[in-house]
């Protein structure tokens, strides 16, 4: 029998406390280090020969402190990449120890009830009918969108699971704006439909989705022969933090008989929030939704939601025989047989526990807490003479400066000394051929006097 070494109960003792000093104190926000560096001081891990498990763990704790950009300080304004709550930390390690199998229902019965009472709460506040839903956790939003694309085929095309795509009369054609996020992109490669079949929709000067643009895009496919079949509209856009129209979106899916899919991978969690949710009146109007929980609700990744009220096309989406599985019960979702997935991690445990602990008014002050920061950060940018360039109530603020317009300095050249004084980071985004900054807030650690802390730093570097 062989019995490999276990770590001491004094090497889960320092994880503890790695837990809680990491969480409390994270290390500087951008590293200072090279590829080179990082795979010379690899070379020591030939794996040929086993090492005490206590110097692995230093190892690990050290390049891990130093050798990434830290998206968990409160001086973090970049992606969509929250601090988690110390409670999806511990539903991290606990989904660790029992690790169920939750292809099977019958393997994971409490862990697959688990997920399904805290996504059907979910969808109930977007405000979808739980009559025919499908619903299922997806490692992040690039899976929840794929198998929204994948269920909409099932939907309008039932014969391409038989015969595929090739066999279809006309090409199938999907929409969505030029700010959309890029998974789409790939989806329409991987799914075989093609970049040729993904139509890019113009932003409005609002950076919005132009519906009338939208309008025309489907009447020319309509009359080259082509079949439009499925709609995007985003709910908080990567870059600008807008949110397409979705009603007008959606009466025009009516009309057209299209499927109508919301990316709301980061704003869907602003369900929650009396204040932001009228921002996305029409999500409920949706065939389907994707929402983050490891974006708003402030959880580890990764934790993706996918939902649609279309549970019988999901199932023909998904459905396959396997003879070695245990059987399937009736009256209950069989994961394996209605998602993507086959085996995967217990993700719905730390959405579960951090809802549990939070309850839903916390969770909304936590939202509209970074909302409000956003606000501020904007009004200080405008009373110290920088530009502005989008509207949103979402914690999303693209800007620029005039001595940025008169080229005196440059965004690249005022992120290069960002990044070399490591205390913060902020991104950039190009809009009409225009390069600005992008910063957003997304860490309930933040604080305004981080804030103003990066708007003395920006107020500098740019006029250097």
């Amino acid at each position: 029998m062989f019995t490999p070494s276990t770590s001491s109960t004094t090497l889960l003792d320092r994880l503890t406390d790695e837990i809680t000093s990491f969480y409390e104190n994270p290390t500087a926000v951008v590293p200072q280090v090279t590829a080179e560096q990082i795979r010379t001081h690899l070379q020591s891990f030939d794996f040929c020969k086993p090492i005490d498990a206590e110097r692995v763990f230093e190892e690990v704790q050290y390049m891990m402190r130093n050798w990434n950009v830290q998206i968990t300080h409160p001086r973090y304004f970049g992606l969509y990449n929250p601090a988690p709550l110390l409670t999806a930390v511990i539903a991290e390690a606990l989904a660790a120890v029992y690790n169920p199998q939750m292809a099977a229902w019958s393997h994971a019965p409490a862990a697959n009830e688990i997920e399904r009472h805290t996504l059907r709460h979910i969808a109930q506040k977007i405000g979808l009918p739980l009559e025919a839903l499908a619903c299922n956790f997806t490692a992040g939003g690039s899976e929840a969108n794929h198998s929204a694309v994948l269920v909409a085929l099932a939907h309008n095309f039932p014969q391409t699971l038989e015969d595929g795509l090739w066999a279809l009369p006309q090409r199938p054609i999907i929409y969505a704006s030029e700010l959309a996020h890029n998974s789409f992109d790939k989806i329409v490669k991987h799914t075989g439909l093609g970049l040729d079949g993904l139509r890019i929709v113009p932003v409005n000067d609002s950076l919005q989705m132009d519906v009338n643009a939208l309008r025309i895009l489907i009447k020319q496919d309509q009359n080259a022969g082509r079949k439009p079949f499925m709609v995007v509209g985003t709910a908080g856009i990567t870059a600008t933090g807008t949110i397409d129209p979705l009603t007008a979106i959606a009466d025009l899916c009516r009309q057209y008989d299209l499927w109508f899919h919301v990316d709301a991978a980061w704003a869907g969690a602003a369900v929650f929030s009396d204040t932001i949710r009228p921002a996305l009146a029409g999500i409920e109007l949706a065939d389907s939704v994707t929402v983050d929980a490891h974006k708003w609700f402030n959880l580890t990744m990764g934790a993706g939601m996918f939902f649609t009220r279309h549970a019988g096309s999901n199932a023909r989406a998904f459905t396959v025989r396997a003879d070695y599985m245990p059987p399937s019960e009736e009256a209950v979702s069989v994961p394996y047989l209605t998602t993507m997935q086959w085996s995967r991690r217990f993700i719905g445990l730390k959405l579960f526990m951090a809802l549990a602990e939070l309850g839903e008014d916390q969770l909304a002050r936590m939202i509209e807490y970074q909302a409000g920061l956003g606000a501020y950060f904007r009004e200080q940018l405008k009373q110290e003479g920088w530009i502005v360039v989008n509207e949103t109530p979402l914690p999303v603020v693209n800007f620029t400066h005039p001595r940025i317009r008169m080229s005196a300095v440059s965004v690249d050249g005022v992120l290069t000394k960002l990044y070399a004084e490591g205390d913060a980071w902020i991104s950039s985004v190009t809009l009409r051929g225009e390069k600005v900054f992008r910063m957003c807030i997304t860490n309930f650690k933040t604080t305004r006097a981080d804030v103003d802390s990066l708007m003395d730093q920006l107020n500098r570097l740019v006029s250097e």
